[in-house]
């Protein structure tokens, strides 16, 4: 269900702003329309990597077009790849949501792998030794709550503190052409919100990182030694199709584009079809009674104990949805609304608040009101934050 989309897109070009942004010497194969990622423009990362003790950031979404993984391509180019750090769902992604991943050692390198989730989020003095440079490179979906980008956070954090460089390997955002939804209160922050934007930001990793060390986020104000080897020929409108399922649950361009939306249900009794061959194209409840679709989740990999597991739902079918839909409310209201009762339906309120980034929208949603009601609230805050996110974007 994933296809790649590699041509025909308008060219961008970058200004050297800031200490932050570095002008990488454009080979002649990449003089072309073509869309190239910062992992395809293999010339320039190994000049940078060259004598280096190399730490790699990533996951099963590190690959080049050829679906070669990072790690094994630098090893080929006699780049000393040391270690690799592996976020939430591990370093091969099969992980299920919030499953607890142990370091290991990768089979086929032997290269140590040390697992950045669990209490383990951040790379400690001992889990650095050695390092030279950090390489990072996971593809994200542009969503606040995707862990990835509070992984980006800890390692530009660590690599702040033992005075260590980052290159990040940019990649479009499959939500990049727009930003919605309650901006997050620090008061709420937590791994699945750890920083003051919108639901939707709109931005590659790459910028992100960008926005991390600009805003001062980091620990104590921490500025990182950030490069960022950028995509050529992006744009934010770009429809841009994943190649690789970025997590478990996530397998379709749908999903990606219906997860801000329905991610929401996490906090709540209602399925988001975990457990199921179409996750997040999809929700329900065994209440749901009179819904003509129906699914039973059951327990398998990336998914191994979904919620009403073995219980027939019934529910919405939403992977015929048109590939332009947005952020909406009107799914969980909806659901809320036929399940009569939204305080026993939003059944896990701090992580759905978490999830929110405030504690306005669950007020906002016991007291029934509407989806038009509630953006209005949004709306001072989006304009702030669009206009802090217009300091670090990078593509026409």
């Amino acid at each position: 269900m994933f296809f790649f989309v590699f041509l025909l897109f308008s060219c961008q070009s970058h200004q050297e702003t800031d200490k932050n942004i570095i002008q990488f010497h454009v080979s002649q194969t990449e003089k072309d329309s073509s869309l190239y990622l910062g992992i395809d423009r293999m010339d320039s990362l190994v000049a940078l990597l060259a004598g280096k003790s190399i730490a790699i950031v990533g996951n099963q979404t590190s690959v080049l077009k050829d679906s070669i993984h990072l790690v094994d391509t630098l090893i080929a180019r006699n780049i000393d790849v040391i270690k690799v750090f592996s976020p939430e769902h591990g370093f091969r992604g099969k992980g299920s949501a919030g499953q607890k991943i142990d370091n290991s050692m990768d089979a086929k390198t032997g290269i140590p792998i040390i697992s950045l989730y669990g209490s383990h989020k951040k790379p400690s003095k001992s889990d650095m030794s050695g390092v030279s440079l950090v390489v990072f490179d996971i593809q994200d979906v542009g969503v606040r709550f995707y862990t990835y980008i509070s992984t980006l956070h800890y390692v530009m954090e660590a690599c702040a503190e033992y005075n260590i460089p980052i290159v990040v390997l940019d990649r479009p955002n499959p939500n990049g052409d727009y930003i919605d939804g309650p901006v997050l209160e620090m008061e709420h922050r937590s791994f699945v919100g750890m920083h003051p934007v919108p639901v939707v930001h709109g931005m590659t990793i790459g910028e992100y990182a960008l926005m991390i060390n600009g805003e001062n986020w980091l620990k104590d104000s921490l500025q990182c030694d950030l490069k960022v080897l950028w995509c050529l020929n992006y744009s934010h409108n770009m429809k841009y199709s994943l190649p690789v399922a970025p997590s478990p649950n996530l397998r379709s361009d749908i999903a990606v584009r219906l997860y801000p939306s329905l991610c929401f249900f996490e906090g709540t009794t209602v399925s988001v079809g975990r457990g199921t061959a179409q996750p997040f194209e999809l929700y329900g409840h065994p209440n749901l009674e009179k819904s003509v679709f129906r699914f039973k989740p059951k327990s398998q990999a990336g998914a191994v104990y979904p919620k009403h597991q073995n219980i027939e739902c019934g529910g919405v079918y939403l992977g015929d949805e048109p590939m332009t839909s947005r952020f909406s409310l009107a799914y969980l209201l909806e659901a809320i609304r036929e399940l009569g009762d939204p305080v026993s339906t939003i059944n896990r309120k701090k992580f759905f608040i978490l999830l929110s980034g405030t504690e306005k929208l669950y007020n906002q949603i016991i007291k029934g009101l509407s989806e038009e009601k509630i953006r209005k609230t949004w709306a001072a805050d989006l304009k702030a934050y669009q206009k802090m996110r217009t300091k670090y974007l990078q593509y026409n």
